[in-house]
C-alpha cells in the first residue's frame, strides 16, 4: 500500500479508510422488467455468505479520491519522459478526438459487415499504409501488443518452413535484443541462438558467421537501429548470410521511430515487420491498457498470416477474408484493437509521408542533442551518432558509491521520468535514454541540466542520490519484496473497524 507521507491530506487513513455508513454516490432508476427470483439468477453456492466489505462514500468525496490519485501520475502529459526503448511521446488529442467519433466508437464487432464499412476501409487503408512504410506487402492488424506480434510472426516462420518440408529450431537473437525476443522464440516453438555485438555496437560478422555455420537457422531477430541506439551498418550483408542459410529476417519494429520515411525494413532484406503502435504512432502507452502490434509480411508469407483479413472486392466493398487455408488461424477475438488503430490511423494520415520523415529527424537531432551534453557527465561508451536513443553509463559515479538506479530515482526529485537502466545488459550500469521527437530544446535543456546536478551530488553529497526520490508520494521501494509480495487488494488495519460511522 502506497506511503503518502509528506502530501498534506493525503495519508493513509484519508486515501483509503473514508467510509462512512448510508453514503451514496449513485442512485439507480426502478427497474422497469420483472425481477426474477435470486435462486434463478444465482446458484445458491455461489453466493456471499456475508455482505462485501465495499466502502461507502459520497460522490464528491469519490472524485476527489482519484482527482488526488491521478495528480500522483508521472506521464507525457507531466513532465519529460525519456524512457529508452519504450518511445514514450506525446499523443495528440486529435487522436482521441477521432476514436470517439460514433461511427467508431459505438460499433459492435459482431455488427454486418455492411454496416461496418467505414471501419473497414480504415483498416484496410491502414494496412497499405503500414505496407508502404515497411516496404513490404501485406499486413495484419491482429496482434494486441509488439511481443504478441512477435509471437505471431515467429509462428508465420515456422508455418513458412513447415510448409517447405523443412523443421528448424534455432533463431538467432542479437544480445542487444529486447527481453521479450528470446521470450516470444520460446513460446514459438524455437531456440534462442545469441550472436554478440561489434565494437561499434552492430551484430558481430564473424561470430554471427560461426552461429549459422552451425545449421538448424529458422531465422534472425533484429532491430535496426538496436537498443544501443545505433544503426547496424552491415545489415544488408546480415541479411544475405541469414537467406542464404535458409533462414527469414525478423525486424523488431520497436525502434522504427528513428527511420520513418528514411529506412525502410523490407529494402534492408527483411521478411517480417511488427510496429508497437505506441512507441511509432503515438497511442497510448502504459497502465496495462489496449495496445496493438501490427505485423507486415512480404508477400512470399502472406499466405500464413491470421485469419480473417480485411479486402477490398473489385466494387470497392471492403469485407474480412476466412478463407485462407494456409494461415496460422485467429491470434485475437475479433479484428484486433479498433480504438487504437483509429488513433495510430489518425496519427499517420496527419502527418502524411513528408511529416513522418520529419518525426524520425527530429527524434535523431533530438537525441544526439542530449548525447552530445552528457559527453562531460556519463561515459557514453560508443564513439558513433546515434539514432533515435543513446545509451549512457553511470560506471563514472560508482566510485562515489552512486548506482544508475540512484541517478534514475533522483531524476523524478527533478521533474523527468527515469530512463530505461541497467538494459541493453552489455553496458555496465546502463541508462538508456530517449528524448523522443516531441520535447523541446528548452526540455531538452532541463533534462541536461536535471543530470548536471544529479552528477555535482553524486561527487558533493552521494547519500542524497541513495536515499532518492525524497519528493515523491512514494519513497524508494523495496523492489525485490514488491515483486514476490505485491499488495494487490486493500488491507483493512487489525486495531479498527474500517468503515465505522
Amino acid at each position: 500500500m502506497a506511503d503518502a507521507q509528506g502530501l498534506p491530506g493525503l495519508d493513509r487513513r484519508t486515501i483509503y479508510e473514508k467510509s462512512c455508513c448510508g453514503r451514496r454516490a449513485y442512485s439507480l432508476p426502478a427497474t422497469d422488467v420483472p425481477e426474477l427470483p435470486l435462486d434463478d439468477l444465482v446458484p445458491l453456492g455461489l453466493r456471499r455468505q456475508a455482505p462485501a466489505r465495499l466502502p461507502e462514500m459520497s460522490e464528491v468525496d469519490i472524485v476527489r479520491h482519484f482527482t488526488g490519485l491521478s495528480t500522483l501520475n508521472f506521464g507525457v502529459d507531466s513532465g519529460s519522459y525519456p524512457l529508452g526503448s519504450c518511445t514514450m511521446k506525446y499523443n495528440p488529442r486529435v487522436n482521441e478526438t477521432t476514436a470517439q467519433l460514433e461511427g467508431f466508437a459505438g460499433l459492435h464487432p459482431y455488427q454486418p459487415e455492411s454496416l461496418a464499412q467505414g471501419a473497414l476501409e480504415l483498416m484496410w487503408d491502414l494496412g497499405e499504409w503500414l505496407a508502404e512504410i515497411a516496404g513490404l506487402a501485406w499486413t495484419t492488424l491482429q496482434p494486441a501488443a509488439g511481443a504478441h506480434g512477435e509471437l505471431t510472426g515467429l509462428l508465420i516462420i515456422r508455418a513458412h518452413h513447415l510448409a517447405q518440408g523443412r523443421d528448424p529450431k534455432r533463431v538467432i537473437i542479437p544480445d542487444t535484443a529486447h527481453g521479450t525476443n528470446p521470450a516470444s522464440v520460446v513460446m514459438g516453438g524455437f531456440t534462442p541462438a545469441p550472436v554478440r555485438s561489434d565494437a561499434r555496437g552492430g551484430v558481430d560478422l564473424e561470430h554471427l558467421r560461426e552461429v549459422l555455420a552451425e545449421g538448424d537457422i529458422a531465422g534472425l531477430m533484429l532491430t535496426n537501429p538496436n537498443t544501443l541506439g545505433v544503426f547496424d551498418e552491415h545489415i544488408v550483408e546480415i541479411a544475405r548470410l541469414v537467406h542464404e542459410a535458409g533462414g527469414l529476417l525478423y525486424y523488431d519494429g520497436a525502434n522504427s521511430n528513428a527511420v520513418l520515411g528514411i529506412s525502410r525494413p523490407g529494402d534492408m532484406g527483411f521478411d517480417i515487420v511488427h510496429f508497437n503502435t505506441h512507441k511509432t504512432f503515438s497511442t497510448p502507452h502504459g497502465g496495462g491498457g489496449p495496445g496493438a502490434g501490427p505485423i507486415v509480411v512480404s508477400e512470399e508469407l502472406a499466405p500464413y498470416l491470421p485469419v480473417p483479413l480485411v479486402e477490398k472486392a473489385e466494387d470497392g466493398r471492403f469485407f474480412f477474408d476466412f478463407d485462407r487455408p494456409q494461415s496460422i488461424g485467429k491470434m485475437r477475438t475479433f479484428y484486433g484493437n479498433f480504438g487504437v488503430l483509429v488513433r495510430a490511423y489518425t496519427y499517420i494520415r496527419g502527418l502524411g509521408p513528408d511529416g513522418l520523415r520529419r518525426v524520425s529527424e527530429t527524434a535523431v537531432l533530438n537525441a544526439n542533442y542530449v548525447m552530445e551534453a552528457m559527453r562531460d557527465l556519463l561515459d557514453v561508451p560508443y564513439e558513433r551518432r546515434c539514432m533515435h536513443e543513446f545509451v549512457a553509463s553511470a560506471t563514472p559515479l560508482k566510485e562515489h558509491g552512486v548506482r544508475a538506479l540512484d541517478v534514475a530515482k533522483r531524476l523524478l526529485d527533478y521533474g523527468v521520468h527515469p530512463p530505461t537502466t541497467y538494459f541493453p545488459l552489455i553496458v555496465d550500469e546502463a541508462l538508456m535514454i530517449e528524448p523522443t521527437e516531441t520535447e523541446s530544446r528548452e526540455d531538452l535543456d532541463r533534462m541536461v541540466d536535471a543530470f548536471r546536478r544529479i552528477v555535482q551530488e553524486a561527487h558533493d553529497d552521494p547519500e542524497k542520490l541513495r536515499e532518492a526520490p525524497v519528493t515523491m508520494p512514494v519513497r524508494r521501494l523495496d523492489e525485490a519484496e514488491a515483486a514476490r509480495r505485491p499488495v494487490l487488494r486493500q488491507r483493512f488495519p487489525e486495531d479498527e473497524e474500517a468503515g465505522a460511522c
